[in-house]
């Protein structure tokens, strides 16, 4: 987790508003996405599309979603989002500006952006950007719909085996979301409370690990009754990651912890039972 000792942060954040992105909108609630994007074109004289990397020409698009990563939840930087829309390759692309995670980025480069691990298909060293594509299914269940031009994202790239684990085990694959249903500012930290569906809700406990917008934290409540959790930002992690300048009635990606799902499946499977007759 990330410790703090500064103030003010909030009024460093820019704020971010709800995306009214139509082109997003319509796709997720329709299942001929390729239809809808095709009908909602961003112009081909966008840069996102047609300008060339200067490092080395575009090779291919990595079409699988399902990378093998592994993240801590400790969020390197935020970065800002410079353009998204369909590419001509009929997928939909999302071009970030940011400094330390392109460092040594390769195509095919797992990074987490708010929680959600995806694929680095292109990348420009030289202008500090690279881009990563969107499946359907990951526009349905993340927050990421909402993004827009100039938002700002957290950013953590893959661990590697000889890395400090200094969060917990994040996957990066998006459980669902959450609504951010009250903020509050108790001296220099600042409480968030988030509203989840139950089924989400039975593998959140007091004192666990959870992932929020890719942020490694530790739930403080839980309310049953309300189908809510709240945890606490410390004025540095306030600093550091997009959850601060995100409104009440905004969501935000959620990854419950690992063990909780595995305890559940063995528990269904008769795992128990069958030990037992040992």
């Amino acid at each position: 987790m990330l410790l703090s000792t500064s103030l003010n942060s909030l009024a460093v954040i820019p704020k971010a508003s709800p995306s009214k992105n139509p082109i997003i909108f319509n796709l997720l609630k329709t299942p001929s996405l390729r239809t809808r994007l095709k009908a909602n074109p961003i112009s081909k004289s966008s840069s996102l599309f047609t300008k060339p990397s200067r490092i080395r020409p575009k090779t291919q698009y990595f079409q699988s979603p399902k990378i093998h990563a592994l993240f801590t939840g400790i969020v390197e930087e935020m970065g800002e989002i410079k353009q998204l829309g369909m590419a001509d390759h009929g997928g939909f692309d999302l071009k970030i500006h940011a400094k330390t995670v392109i460092e040594d980025v390769h195509l095919g480069d797992s990074i987490a952006v708010n929680g959600t691990c995806l694929t680095v298909t292109d990348f420009d060293t030289l202008l500090g950007e690279f881009t990563v594509g969107l499946s359907p299914e990951t526009l349905r269940k993340t927050s990421l719909s909402e993004l827009e031009p100039g938002s700002l994202v957290n950013l953590e790239r893959a661990i590697q085996p000889t890395g400090r684990m200094g969060g917990h085990f994040v996957q990066g694959h998006v459980d669902g979301t959450g609504e951010i249903v009250g903020k509050e500012v108790e001296g220099d930290s600042l409480w968030i409370k988030v509203k989840v569906d139950k089924s989400l809700l039975k593998y959140v406990v007091p004192k666990g690990f959870i992932a929020v917008d890719g942020t490694s934290l530790t739930v403080v409540d839980v309310f049953e009754e309300e189908l809510c959790f709240n945890f606490m930002l410390v004025a540095y992690t306030q600093q550091k990651v997009v959850i601060p300048s995100k409104e009440v009635g905004q969501k935000v990606n959620l990854e419950v912890d690992i063990l909780g799902k595995y305890v559940e499946r063995l528990l269904s499977s008769g795992f128990v039972d069958s030990i037992k007759g040992l």
